[in-house]
């Protein structure tokens, strides 16, 4: 069976902002310039353009700028008229005595030279500093909005409560929060737990998920002669993606994409294949029944 994926590609909204991305994105934090993967990012970059998922995630501390260098470069190379440019998440990095707007929006004017953009689809918070003032982290993206250097703005890693206090501030300037960018998949279900995704649903934000192979586990067969703590997962996952003509990585990623519709998993991928392998997820879905087997086999307690 040839997989095909549907043209255009489904997307899913950024919360309340008004925009639309693919349903599945990519992670970036291992594109680099001058390192081992770049020689094949224009492969990638291009599988992922022609598949209709153009969904790039970034941030400025992903090889120290190198990752935002690098999808600049593909921007700049090989995006035309017939696609369009990509949709770009990038994100600041809050570090000590980096807290103020002014700095945020600093920031924001370097990723974008490195990137070649003009504009962001979506800029993110990258975590929540400890004792930062939140009020100055909203003023920066509301003020990033309002000067057309990001449609949409958001935070990543951030907990319910925190989440709930950026919504607040936020509106309070007449900008939704569109995103919290969070850890999630079948093997690390703390968004359910912790009550993230429960507010994500309540506020009206998207659920950007990272790491949703789980670094790759979900992905892997067993090793033979080891114990598995997660034998019968992988088991069932194993008999869905065999009833699909699928992989176990499009079991998990369609696991995801059926939890919620404010979910967005971003997959890494720095070779064509796996960009390729990853959107497959796109062109079936899990039934009921086989979501049901796998919400069963992947407990909620202490993940």
């Amino acid at each position: 069976m040839v997989s095909v994926i549907p043209t255009p590609a489904p997307t899913r909204r950024l919360g309340a902002s008004g925009v639309e991305v693919p349903a599945i994105g990519v992670g970036t934090n291992r594109w680099t310039i001058g390192g081992p993967t770049e020689p094949a990012l224009e492969d990638t970059y291009k599988t992922i353009v022609a598949g209709g998922a153009a969904f790039l995630d970034t941030a400025e501390v992903y090889g120290f700028g190198k990752s935002e260098q690098a999808i600049g470069r593909c921007i700049e190379g090989l995006t035309g008229p017939a696609n369009g440019p990509p949709v770009v998440v990038s994100k600041f990095a809050p570090f000590v005595a980096r807290t103020s707007s002014r700095q945020l929006l600093m920031a924001l004017d370097r990723s974008l030279a490195r990137l070649k953009l003009q504009q962001l689809d979506l800029y993110l918070v990258h975590w929540p500093f400890p004792f930062a003032d939140f009020g100055a982290f909203a003023a920066g993206l509301a003020e990033a909005v309002k000067r057309g250097k990001a449609k949409a703005v958001g935070v990543s890693n951030f907990n319910a409560s925190q989440m709930r206090q950026m919504a607040d501030l936020l509106g309070k300037q007449g900008v939704p929060l569109a995103a919290n960018e969070v850890h999630y998949s079948l093997l690390h279900r703390r968004p359910e737990a912790g009550g993230v995704l429960a507010a994500c649903r309540e506020l009206d934000v998207a659920l950007v998920a990272y790491f949703p192979l789980a670094s790759g586990r979900l992905a892997r067969p067993p090793e033979a002669g080891r114990p598995d703590p997660i034998a019968a997962l992988r088991s069932i996952a194993a008999e869905i993606a065999q009833d699909h003509q699928a992989t176990t990585a499009e079991v998990a990623l369609n696991w995801l994409l059926a939890r919620d519709a404010c979910v967005i998993p971003i997959p890494g991928a720095t070779k064509a294949a796996h960009a390729q392998a990853n959107l497959k997820a796109l062109t079936w879905s899990l039934s009921e029944a086989e979501f049901a087997r796998l919400d069963k086999a992947a407990p909620i307690a202490g993940s």
